[in-house]
Order: C-alpha cells, then structure tokens, then sequence
C-alpha cells in the first residue's frame, strides 16, 4: 500500500489547479487503457467491457467501464469528489503599482483559511489562451502553465506596526490585504525596460513582467497570450512526515486526496483483461469542478454532465424504451467523497462527543438529518457493510447541534438525479489552509474501500430489498 500513498503525492505536486489535476487525471486514465470521448461528438460504438472517459472545461472529467454483461436499464455505481479547492485566483486586471512595489490583483475562490497565505513563497499556474498561427490559419487553444519558483509573497505586517494583534487577534481586509507583492518599482526602473514592454507603451491591464512570466511557460510570445485563468499556488511540494512517516502535509488535500483514491479505485478494480467479465453495471468517477464555490456552473456537480453521461450511455445500449434510464437510475449508486473533518487536539469541543472521527480510523460517513449530507439509513448499511467485510474501519461524524453543518456535492446529486447517496470522506485537519494534513492509513483505507464498493456493489445491492 506505500505505493497507494507515494502515488497520492506524485499527483498533488502535479495538481496545483483543477486544470493540472485534470490533466494528470487523463494520464492515468490513458495510461490504464482508457479511450477519450468527446461530449462533441456522437458515443455510438460503446461496447461492454471497455472503458472511457471526458473532459468538461478541462477541470471537471467522468471516467467509465462498463461491465461485460451490461445492458441498458442497468445500474450505475458511481464515485463523486471535487477538483478544486479554496485559492486566490488572479483578476482580469490584475496591474496594481502603489508604494513603489509592483503588485498583483487576486479575487478570493471558496472559503479558505486567508490568513495562511501570508509569508508563504508563491508563484502562478492555470491556463493561458495561446492564439496560434500555422500556414496562415490561426487557431487558439490552451495551455496549460506553472511557475516553478517562487515569485510572489504576501507579506505580514510586523507586530510592532500592528500594537492590537496580541489582544484582539490578526484582522484581514481582503481586499487591502491579500495583495501579493511581485516585484518593486525601483528595480524596474533599474532594470530597464522588461523584456514583453512594446514601444508604445506598458500593457494596461497586467505588469509586463508577470506577463513575460506567464509567455516564457506557455513557450509563446506576450502578444499571443488572449486571456487566462490563473491562480497562486504554495511552492512547498507534498510530502510524507511525521515523525514516524505517519503524515501527508500538503495543500489541496480537500479533495484532491478523494478524487485520486477514486480514480485509483476504478482504475485498480479494471485492471484485468477479465475485471468486467461478471459485472453487469457501470462503473464510474465523476470529478467536479466549483464545489467549494457551490457547484452552479457547466463544470461543476449542479450540471447536468452526469446525468447527460448516464443518459448517453444507457441511450448507446437501447433504441425502443425511452423510460430505460429511469429505471437504471433506481437501480444506481452514488458515493459523494469529500475529506471530513478529524478530531482536533486543541479544539476538542469543536466534535459532537459521540461522534469524533479520528485520523488512522478510516473512511468517514457523515450524517445530517437536514440533508446537508445525503446519507440515510440503507446508504449508511451499504458503504459500512462492504467496509466490514474487509476488515476496513469505518468512522461516522455528525455536527453539533449548535453548529452550522457544512455540505458536499452529495445533495445537489442526490436532489438533482434521484440517485441513492451516501456522503464519505477521509479524515484530516486544517481543512482549506493553504497546507493541509491527513494520515497515510487514511489513504491506503480509502482506496481498499472504495475498490471494494467498485467490485462488491452489485452482488450486495441485490441483496438489500427497501421500495418492495
């Protein structure tokens, strides 16, 4: 199982944004013998036992098998986790020069802990719209870049400026005070002109610097980048630590961790020439974009790209009976997985007392009886029993009563579709911090748990009899 963990954090240091995650997401997928589909193009020569996969925007993908003895009206077993995480992205005019530093302007993305972005080395990744010329036709597509070394920082102000901080703590304005700092006037001035200034003048909406920056990683030239989509990211690569190696001390583990345990699962229980020979449903990873900012978007869990993939596939199989996909919608299952909050040492009280999920305890079921979480009784049964008969833990979380439960994209699926759900994830502290932790354990459980449910879910769910 160390290779479970080592793979985990191969691919956080190569997802520093949905887009990278993605990315190396279709490598995996490729590289396990699974065939890119376009959402542009018809899907009619789907076949049993073959696997698939698409992108949406290039930060959402859904990948597939379906089993040899598939036929439409069937089931659909799903895994659902998020791409992005809580970040600051860069904003269409980003050029801010004050106080003699050259500055960057970023807008906040999801709910993230703001404060742990100061004093840390920064740089940029995303995509750039290239515009390209051949043989004299232009054409523009995407780039996908990242900034290696640090080039950015958002310093603190130093205690002595800031008398209060001791008694009455650290206050942020964000939008005066999460500005990173790229470089200084003076310098530039020194310098001289940087390298992607024109003769007519300093581009308006960006420093030209940050732009050279930006054109030297997408190997083109200033005037060829049209637009882009940009974040700051933590130079500081994922690790394993610990004194006793116990740890992941990383950023983006919300939910990058989950979406690489899913897609190792699939990828894992098809693995095969005969992984699909007995399965008689559909076996899927649907990877979202914009959960933290509440899934609303083409991209994101409150789309229709699920229910569009489930609609073509069943369509692919069926040519007479248009209720088909109903149908295999009941017979469907959905594990919404998304990291859950552990236990705090420090902060005890914070955890409903009979409901404390620990770090190396394995997979978290989390309830709530207003549907902020989707799990209910028979979903709860099903997740736990295939953890009992692998000997796998199994951890439930509620929130205290006198606390604001935070949701997943388990009930935005849940409501949308009409598909069974149950709402899991591994658990981990400092939770949208720019560095967060999690424990090796966690990571092996969740991946022996979730290839399970890819393997077992069928011949269990014929088991368990509700709407009868």
């Amino acid at each position: 199982m160390a290779a479970v963990v080592s793979d985990l954090v191969d691919f956080l240091n190569a997802s520093p944004t949905a887009f990278h995650a993605v990315d190396e997401a279709k490598r995996l997928l490729k590289a396990a013998g699974f065939e890119q589909l376009s959402e542009r193009e018809e899907w009619s020569g789907l076949q049993p036992g073959r696997k698939y996969f698409f992108t949406r925007n290039h930060s959402a993908i859904v990948a597939f098998a379906i089993g040899a003895k598939y036929v439409a009206g069937n089931g659909f077993h799903i895994i659902g986790a998020h791409t992005d995480s809580p970040c600051l992205k860069l904003k269409p005019v980003t050029k801010i020069t004050k106080g003699g530093y050259l500055e960057v302007g970023v807008q906040t993305y999801g709910g993230g802990l703001w404060y742990t972005w100061f004093d840390r080395d920064l740089t940029i990744a995303g995509r750039v719209l290239v515009r390209e010329k051949k043989d004299g036709v232009v054409s523009y597509g995407h780039k996908l870049v990242r900034v290696q070394e640090p080039i950015m920082r958002i310093p603190t102000l130093a205690i002595h400026l800031d008398r209060t901080i001791s008694s009455e703590g650290l206050k942020i304005n964000n939008q005066n005070h999460l500005v990173p700092v790229l470089g200084t006037l003076i310098k530039k001035l020194v310098e001289g002109n940087v390298p992607g200034e024109s003769s007519g003048g300093e581009n308006t909406k960006h420093h030209p610097l940050l732009l050279q920056l930006i054109a030297k990683e997408a190997n083109c030239e200033v005037d060829e980048i049209c637009d882009f989509e940009l974040q700051l990211c933590d130079t500081q690569p994922s690790v394993v630590a610990g004194a006793m190696k116990e740890f992941i001390f990383s950023g983006r583990l919300d939910n990058l961790c989950m979406s690489f345990c899913s897609l190792k699962a699939l990828v894992e229980s098809t693995s095969t020439d005969h992984s699909l020979d007995h399965e008689s449903g559909v076996r899927m990873v649907a990877l979202f974009d914009h959960e933290e900012v509440g899934s609303d978007s083409a991209q994101g869990a409150g789309s229709p790209a699920m229910l569009d993939a489930l609609t073509r596939i069943t369509g692919c199989f069926n040519h007479s009976n248009s209720k088909l996909l109903e149908k295999a919608i009941q017979r469907s299952f959905l594990v919404s997985a998304d990291m859950a909050h552990a236990l705090h040492p420090n902060y005890m009280e914070k955890h409903e007392e009979n409901h404390q999920p620990k770090l190396h305890g394995g997979l978290v079921i989390k309830h709530n009886a207003n549907q902020r979480y989707a799990t209910n009784a028979v979903t709860a049964f099903i997740f736990r029993e295939i953890a009992e008969r692998h000997q796998l833990p199994i951890q439930d979380f509620v929130v205290r009563n006198d606390m604001a439960c935070g949701s997943t994209i388990g009930p935005i699926l849940a409501s949308g579709v009409g598909i069974r759900t149950v709402d899991i994830g591994a658990p981990q502290l400092s939770m949208h911090s720019i560095r967060e932790m999690c424990a090796v354990d966690d990571v092996n459980y969740s991946y022996e748990h979730l290839k399970a449910y890819f393997e077992e879910f069928t011949e269990l769910d014929n088991k368990v009899k509700v709407d009868c």
